[in-house]
């Protein structure tokens, strides 16, 4: 995405940002593929040479909210594991904080879920490659409290973490703002749930 030059970077961070949001609001509502660059621009009230100015393509708008949700919760998980006080919070708390993210950014989570197919493949490596790499802190610390416990699962670490990482995610779909539990409360819940394997 494109931003102004030397003099304006913090106001084309701030338009960036702008932008990003409106995209995300536009293409939960509508659906990537039926939504407009005319549709993000009445969003964000700017007019569509303006818009132009800041990013190319409705497919740059697509691939940034990629990067934003994944490099975010990238360093998230990173700073997670990094203060833990034990092997096993750490991986309480990649879960918690998984759903609870996923439940708060619903619009975020329906755009990653539902339009990866539109993106070609030269675009859409990089973003697996910080899937994969989010997906590799959490095994990391899933087998580490095993070696540190002498435990073991009885599955593959892999299938363990693809079935926590799973569970959080499909909260977006069921996740009720209005019910009893809040985001982290729900985390806590599916966490405890999914660390019965771990304990076991």
């Amino acid at each position: 995405m494109a931003t102004r030059g030397s003099g304006g970077g913090s106001r084309a961070d701030e338009q960036r940002q702008r932008i990003l949001a409106g995209a995300v609001a536009v293409f939960s509502r509508r659906g990537y593929r039926a939504a407009s660059m005319n549709e993000v621009a009445d969003q964000v009230g700017l007019r569509k040479p303006t818009l132009y100015h800041y990013v190319r393509t409705k497919q740059d708008l697509l691939v940034a909210v990629y990067e934003e949700v994944l490099d975010e919760s990238l360093r998230s998980a990173r700073t997670i594991v990094a203060e833990a006080p034990t092997t096993r919070e750490a991986v309480r708390r990649l879960i918690v904080e998984r759903v609870r993210y996923t439940c708060e950014h619903r619009d975020l989570l329906t755009i990653c879920f539902h339009e990866e197919s539109a993106l070609p493949s030269e675009l859409a490596e990089p973003i697996l490659e910080r899937r994969r790499e989010f997906e590799r802190v959490v095994r990391d610390a899933v087998e580490a409290h095993l070696r540190e416990t002498g435990r073991s699962l009885p599955m593959s670490v892999g299938t363990y973490v693809s079935t926590c990482l799973g569970a959080a995610n499909w909260t977006y779909k069921w996740f009720d703002p209005a019910g009893p539990r809040s985001p982290r409360e729900l985390g806590d819940d599916v966490a405890s749930v999914l660390l019965g394997v771990l304990d076991a």
